[in-house]
């Protein structure tokens, strides 16, 4: 049964999929055998109505809380970030002035708990918790060496904000020799349009973007 004439913007979708396809982009790749899961800044600043940087709902909010569930029943590290500088940014450089936003979780901040990291996805007792002052989870920190310590060899990606630290996280993690799995419904920005082109991106050259119900499935899974 037809279904009517396709979209211009739909029809647009699909010759860029089939353009960046047949130049040589977004071959497949599995996960390997040992995963963990990330959960990149999810903090209150985030998902508190009124809050400068709210991003307006709670869905990616929601559905990392349930990726985490599946990786802590079977077994799968995870692993938690939050940003925070010191006195002023001064440890945040240029990144701190480009981003007026920041000064939220510096510790002379008026809104403190603006850096607190969700209920929903809180870390346990035995979960690392990254503090970074940059966009990238591996920038500066201990991430690299704590994930080939483990001999993870593949990072599960959740959080915010897809075209921000998510992104960047990815990148750094290709770019270390780890595979990024960005679970579609687990991350989240401030507006679609960057969402969707740095998702589409992200599949086209760094990352695997996979659904929320396919990355669970292989969460529960794995066997240590």
């Amino acid at each position: 049964m037809s279904t009517g004439p396709v979209s211009r913007s739909g029809a647009a979708d699909a010759d860029l999929a089939e353009d960046y396809t047949s130049a040589g982009f977004g071959r497949a790749l599995d996960w390997g055998s040992s995963p963990a899961v990330i959960v990149i800044d999810m903090v209150r600043a985030y998902f508190q109505p009124g809050a400068e940087l709210y991003l307006g709902g709670r869905d990616c909010l929601e559905s990392a809380a349930r990726v985490v569930a599946a990786a802590r029943a079977a077994g799968v590290p995870v692993l938690h970030t939050r940003v925070a500088y010191g006195p002023r940014g001064l440890d945040g450089g240029l990144f701190y002035r480009k981003v007026a936003a920041l000064r939220h979780f510096s510790v002379d901040a008026e809104t403190p708990e603006l850096g607190e990291i969700m209920p929903e996805v809180a870390p346990r007792q035995d979960e690392l918790v990254l503090v970074k002052q940059y966009a990238s989870a591996f920038f500066g920190t201990s991430l690299s060496a704590t994930l080939a310590a483990s001999r993870i060899d593949t990072l599960v990606i959740c959080g915010v904000s897809t075209s921000g630290c998510v992104r960047a996280t990815a990148v750094d993690a290709i770019s270390h020799g780890y595979l990024p799995i960005v679970v579609r419904q687990a991350v989240g920005d401030r507006d679609p349009r960057p969402h969707e082109a740095n998702l589409f991106d992200l599949q086209a050259k760094y990352a695997e973007v996979r659904d929320e119900t396919e990355a669970v499935q292989r969460l529960k899974d794995h066997r240590p």
